[in-house]
């Protein structure tokens, strides 16, 4: 792997060169930081992500200083502090500030990430379900999230941020990798060079993904451009982008996908034999009762789309929103 260090334990770490760099716990990578002195590589991260992702690897208590080995750390509920961080063999020490301080002047390098993959489980990295101990000693029956993952979604809450354990779930990874290309695309198309021309046509592109993750905002992002103006145009790329990111949050339900098949096949249904209709809806009936998965009545309808579609459909980015070969639409 090229090694180019930024600042120290922050790294860019790829095997050839790609688009989309995400930010990579350094443990997840194989570095041995963890405060036991090992890691836990991710093969998910390093035999398959890594062939479409660049990484910035980064470990916030590396980076406060933090030996390694080093003891195990926990979050403690402070009645006048909120949240604090310190040894858990140690509950009267606070090595709180020493981890934000040292973490977060890498924040400001994380602008140009599409997407972040953090380590479970951690105090300072896990998404959520960070135990917070008592005074007594007894953990809280609400958790947290650690502190690190904490700072990196208020300083880019549009930005994608998964941990990696959950990767394994797969309608949970698919949305991850969803959102990730669609922060990606509109970073480099949009923000760019902001326009309301260059709005529109990302938004045309999104249109079916859209429709098939959540109808509401649907709506409400059409809505949105219908009303915008080329003088206010930071204001409405803004607007749309928060927007847009929200209706991409969480994995497209069953019926969004059926309704988007069908709207799709709607467009050349009258140009199709009785028995192609016949198939297609049948396909489609049987990815609805999970029986099959999205692949097959995407594929299906690409197929037709060629044939038949007209440009509107053949730039729809629902039959691509990623690249086919991670095989992810084949599990959903």
């Amino acid at each position: 792997m090229k090694n180019t260090n930024i600042i120290p334990t922050l790294t860019l770490e790829s095997q050839q060169e790609h688009e989309i760099t995400l930010g990579l716990s350094a443990c997840l990578a194989g570095h041995n930081v963890r405060f036991n002195g090992g890691h836990t590589q991710s093969k998910l991260c390093l035999n398959v992500l890594s062939e479409h992702f660049n990484y910035m690897t980064f470990c916030p208590e590396v980076a406060a200083g933090f030996a390694t080995p080093r003891p195990t750390m926990r979050l403690n509920e402070d009645k006048n502090k909120g949240v604090r961080l310190s040894y858990s063999n140690d509950p009267d020490s606070d090595v709180t500030d020493q981890l934000v301080q040292g973490f977060t002047p890498a924040l400001s390098e994380f602008d140009q990430l599409d997407g972040y993959i953090l380590m479970k489980n951690s105090p300072s990295c896990g998404m959520s379900r960070i135990k917070v101990y008592q005074e007594n000693g007894m953990p809280k029956r609400e958790m947290s999230q650690g502190l690190f993952a904490a700072a990196l979604q208020e300083a880019y809450p549009l930005m994608p941020i998964e941990e990696e354990g959950r990767l394994n779930d797969a309608h949970l990874y698919e949305n991850f990798i969803l959102r990730v290309y669609a922060h990606h695309y509109f970073r480099v198309e949009v923000l760019e060079q902001p326009s309301l021309h260059k709005l529109m046509q990302f938004h045309t592109s999104y249109k079916y993904i859209l429709l098939s993750q959540n109808q509401v905002l649907y709506k409400q992002l059409g809505q949105l451009l219908a009303k915008g103006s080329k003088d206010q145009i930071d204001t409405l790329v803004n607007e749309y982008f928060t927007l847009f990111m929200s209706a991409l949050s969480r994995p497209a339900p069953r019926k969004g996908h059926v309704n988007t098949l069908l709207h799709v096949f709607g467009y050349f249904k009258r140009q199709l034999s009785k028995s192609a209709k016949q198939s297609i809806l049948r396909t489609i009936k049987q990815y609805q009762a999970g029986q099959l998965p999205l692949v097959t009545p995407l594929t299906l309808l690409q197929h037709y789309t060629e044939q038949f579609g007209n440009d509107y459909l053949r730039q729809q980015r629902y039959f691509a929103p990623y690249p086919q070969t991670l095989g992810l639409a084949n599990h959903v």
